[in-house]
């Protein structure tokens, strides 16, 4: 399908089985699915409001192995945005966003004022390897944005993708399409840990 200038390009990342294509899903469809299906990429596409007019949010879920490099470079020099993933219940799956991280930067050259979400999913579990803090404290070390969420219970999932486009400085993107009003989030469940990207 060609692509269009009007197109807003969200790229997922993360280790396998962190919650991409859950979180991806739940956002998209509302739906969640408890069995582990491994993704190679995927690409799906929602109408929003760009600069007052309709255009696409097309957000793809990238695979959680690093067998394609050129895929992921590809992904990356189209992409507008990035959602970092990473699961509380693996602090391996945290370390593994490192090179992901460092390649944005080489390949985006205005990375600081390139919209990015670091994720930490999974927070429904009570397995965790990582509390809350030290996706925080990366974050800040990243200048970028994080948030806890569950694909699960659908904690923060809408949140994530509003923040996400909320970041973007160079137009004005919103999930909100003409006549749909957002719901407003309750203010326990508002975003934690706000970094702006300079």
């Amino acid at each position: 399908m060609p692509e269009q200038s009007g197109d807003y390009r969200v790229v997922v990342f993360g280790a396998a089985g962190v919650g991409k294509s859950s979180l991806v899903l739940r956002f998209l469809k509302g739906t969640f699915r408890e069995t582990y299906v491994p993704t190679v990429e995927d690409t799906y596409r929602q109408v929003i409001s760009c600069d007052g007019s309709v255009c696409t949010l097309q957000i793809t879920d990238t695979t959680g192995t690093h067998q394609f490099p050129a895929m992921q470079r590809l992904s990356i020099a189209k992409g507008h945005a990035f959602i970092l993933v990473y699961s509380v219940t693996s602090r391996q799956s945290l370390q593994d966003l490192q090179p992901i991280f460092e390649q944005i930067c080489r390949i985006k050259e205005d990375a600081p004022r390139v919209p990015v979400m670091l994720v930490g999913n999974k927070s429904d579990e009570s397995q965790r390897e990582l509390e809350a803090s030290e996706g925080q404290a990366l974050a800040g070390k990243w200048k970028c944005s994080f948030m806890e969420t569950s694909a699960k219970t659908n904690y923060n999932v809408q949140e994530l993708f509003q923040e996400l486009l909320n970041l973007e400085k160079r137009r004005t993107v919103s999930l909100q399409v003409a006549g749909k009003k957002p719901k407003q989030p309750k203010q326990k469940d508002k975003l934690q840990g706000r970094c702006s990207l300079m």
